[in-house]
């Protein structure tokens, strides 16, 4: 009777181990972009698989207001309002060990933002953010998320980044706008910050309006520039108004010009008030 229960512990020892080893074949089959849409949809539904995709050991969080690692992260879905979350995904983009997303938000008010994950061995190691108030249609009529989402031009991709590198470099910090024309086809340019209208002239025109104000926007460094195909990502900091403000830019490169452009930008929360001490710009490059 002993042996018999026994070989029957055996058996269900190896279908479990068989189990565990189809899983960890599926998770590394699985694409780093599909792991991080499949981890940010968790956060509405409460699927607690994705959560496998973070290292418990290695989990580094630059957003600010949340506590760093893996319990953080547990600490901020346990707190959750009773409607829950809702997250939807808009574009996932991944280049190496990074992959970026731009989605919308119900995430204690509604939101846009843009998340950046760093993975190593197939593993989420490292989390930055940046989040914005859900605002209406801008004065050309576009949203904060919509427009073209198709992935193309694999093959131009550094050649892509170069120009936004460039574009950052000469007009973002160093203010040469007399270079603008360079960078875009005419006036064609579609336009997704809240604010702004499409077009050089409707950038023209929002700048002239923040001078009569006196709101002063600078960029003051670029940490990063992560791109897949005809889509770049910036991350860089700053000023807005005065206040430390943390600067993603999205563009579309179109026939090696500026095409359309999203943002998110978010002031920096002072060092006393910060519920982790990792940065909100330290990438590794």
């Amino acid at each position: 009777m002993k042996k018999i229960i026994l070989c029957i512990m055996l058996i269900g020892l190896f279908i479990a181990c068989g189990e565990k080893r189809k899983e960890n074949e599926l998770t590394k089959i699985k694409s780093n972009k599909v792991k991080v849409v499949e981890l940010l949809n968790s956060i509405e539904t409460g699927d607690q698989n994705p959560v496998g995709y973070i290292s418990a050991d290695k989990y580094i969080q630059h957003n600010l207001g949340i506590a760093d690692g893996l319990s953080g992260f547990g600490a901020l879905l346990s707190n959750k309002p009773k409607e829950g979350f809702k997250v939807k995904v808009i574009r996932a983009f991944e280049d190496g060990d990074y992959v970026f997303t731009q989605s919308e938000y119900d995430f204690f008010g509604p939101k846009v933002g843009f998340d950046v994950f760093r993975f190593e061995n197939g593993l989420i190691v490292e989390h930055w953010d940046n989040l914005a108030a859900k605002m209406p249609v801008n004065p050309s009529g576009h949203t904060q998320t919509d427009g073209i989402t198709k992935i193309t031009d694999l093959d131009k991709t550094t050649e892509n980044k170069k120009i936004v590198k460039d574009f950052v470099k000469t007009i973002l910090i160093d203010g040469e706008y007399n270079k603008l024309d360079q960078y875009f086809d005419g006036d064609n340019y579609i336009q997704h910050n809240s604010n702004i209208s499409d077009g050089l002239s409707g950038l023209g025109k929002a700048m002239e309006e923040m001078s009569k104000h006196g709101v002063v926007m600078s960029y003051t460094k670029n940490h990063i520039l992560l791109g897949e195909g005809n889509f770049v990502l910036s991350i860089s900091e700053g000023t807005f108004a005065g206040n430390p403000t943390s600067y993603y830019d999205l563009f579309r490169i179109e026939n090696g010009k500026i095409a359309e452009h999203w943002d998110v930008m978010e002031t920096i929360t002072p060092e006393n008030e910060r519920k982790n001490k990792n940065g909100k710009f330290n990438f590794n490059k």
